[in-house]
């Protein structure tokens, strides 16, 4: 009987998340995802256009991966409000407000949902398998545009780094070693089923970290962006906005591990790209 509900159970969770890849693959919304760092008045301006805000749209913003939410609400309210006069919303959810349905349905309906930076982790501890994620998954399932920076930005991702080592328990802004199984990753809300974000990423030399992702994850691509700079995704089109470096790495060759766990392979896929450049995800 416990087999009998185990293999329904996996068959029922493997369904949903095929369903799931599908509709985000005909998703009618954008990704606007923030490296980290500031956000010049051109990046800000590029993420007005790619909203396309209509006088009476409205923003949400969800600050709950910072540890001062006031604070992370503030400062976008500042950067946004030089390139727009469009109402903007602050929602902190908390675990005592996630079946909110006011809340929620604001959220549905905002046409630009903006995610803060902070940590990701925290971000996804208050709305993982919650209504709220749902809500966000459903407006960009119907247009709406799904922003985010730094913490934000990983966020994305179906499977999401957090930062953390597996081996090394102390926090490192980059990896000091390539070893088999070392990045710790966790549930983002899945808006990119095909991909993994990384954040600040030549700034902080997160190489060692991006590969270690793609060591994991093989048929993925793997996303490095750096500060003041965006990537803004429809469907499997990216295209690079802002002053600074887009790195994407995939389709490694020979992937391999040594008996002490090393990561070695003969080749990958590595390009660079800045401002105004596209590429494909998945291609």
């Amino acid at each position: 009987m416990r087999i009998a509900r185990l293999v329904i159970t996996i068959i029922c969770t493997f369904c949903w998340a095929l369903a799931w890849t599908q509709k985000t693959r005909l998703a009618s919304g954008k990704l606007f995802i923030i490296g980290g760092g500031d956000r010049p008045l051109s990046l800000m301006k590029s993420l007005m256009a790619t909203a396309a805000l209509g006088v009476k749209d409205y923003v949400v913003v969800l600050p709950m991966s910072s540890e001062e939410p006031d604070s992370a609400f503030r400062y976008f309210n500042e950067d946004f409000g030089r390139v727009s006069h469009n109402t903007i919303v602050d929602l902190n959810f908390t675990s005592a407000t996630v079946n909110n349905e006011r809340r929620l349905d604001s959220l549905r309906h905002a046409r630009l949902i903006f995610i803060t930076g902070g940590d990701q982790a925290r971000f996804m501890k208050i709305v993982l398998n919650t209504p709220v994620c749902s809500a966000i998954q459903d407006a960009y399932i119907n247009g709406s545009t799904i922003a985010g920076s730094s913490a934000g930005a990983a966020v994305m991702s179906k499977y999401m780094v957090t930062g953390n080592q597996i081996t090394d328990t102390a926090y490192q802004s980059t990896f000091k070693k390539l070893r088999r199984d070392n990045i710790e990753i966790k549930d983002g809300l899945g808006l990119l089923t095909n991909a993994i974000v990384d954040q600040h990423f030549i700034v902080r030399s997160r190489y060692n970290r991006l590969i270690s992702a793609l060591a994991k994850y093989p048929s993925l691509t793997c996303i490095g962006i750096d500060e003041a700079t965006a990537i803004i995704v429809h469907g499997n089109r990216v295209r690079v906005s802002g002053l600074g470096q887009v790195v994407v790495m995939r389709k490694p060759e020979r992937l391999q591990f040594t008996s002490e766990g090393l990561i070695k392979l003969k080749d990958l896929h590595f390009s660079i790209y800045t401002d105004g450049d596209t590429f494909f995800i998945g291609k």
